[in-house]
């Protein structure tokens, strides 16, 4: 499966142009999503230098990435939507906002008796929120 990750406030908090500290978990699952043999895509807005920076830390953690803003590597992009071909989307700016890594290993291997044991919800570095909904109505 190609997975598409973002870098700032996914793998990392967010800190950008920095490099924030490494969300909980979040190397160890894309170790892991890597050696189940998933092809990992960093899908970031960066670019350039830190975008440099984000690659060279992600492999000092033991990751490298399938392609780095494309679908594959090589893949001609001038002229053509920033979109990429993934078959998921691990992303902070998602509805509902970033699931937290243990949610997402669990999702990714929801047919692995073992991924279930895990208690995501200890494992989040966000706060709880309230809902849109719940702001408003209580």
């Amino acid at each position: 499966m190609k997975i598409a990750v973002d870098f700032d406030g996914t793998i990392v908090e967010d800190q950008y142009p920095e490099i924030g500290k490494p969300m909980i978990f979040a190397f160890e699952t894309l170790n892991e999503l890597q050696k189940q043999g998933h092809q990992l895509i960093l899908w970031t807005y960066r670019k350039g230098r830190p975008l440099q920076e984000a690659v060279a830390f992600c492999e000092e953690k033991g990751i490298s990435f399938y392609a780095v803003n494309e679908s594959y590597p090589g893949e001609q992009v001038e002229g053509i939507s920033r979109k990429i071909d993934a078959d998921v989307f691990i992303d902070d700016r998602n509805i509902g906002g970033f699931l937290g890594w243990s949610k997402i290993w669990q999702l990714l291997n929801e047919n692995e008796p073992e991924a279930q044991m895990i208690d995501f919800a200890a494992h989040t570095n966000h706060r709880e929120e309230k809902s849109f909904w719940k702001k408003i109505f209580g």
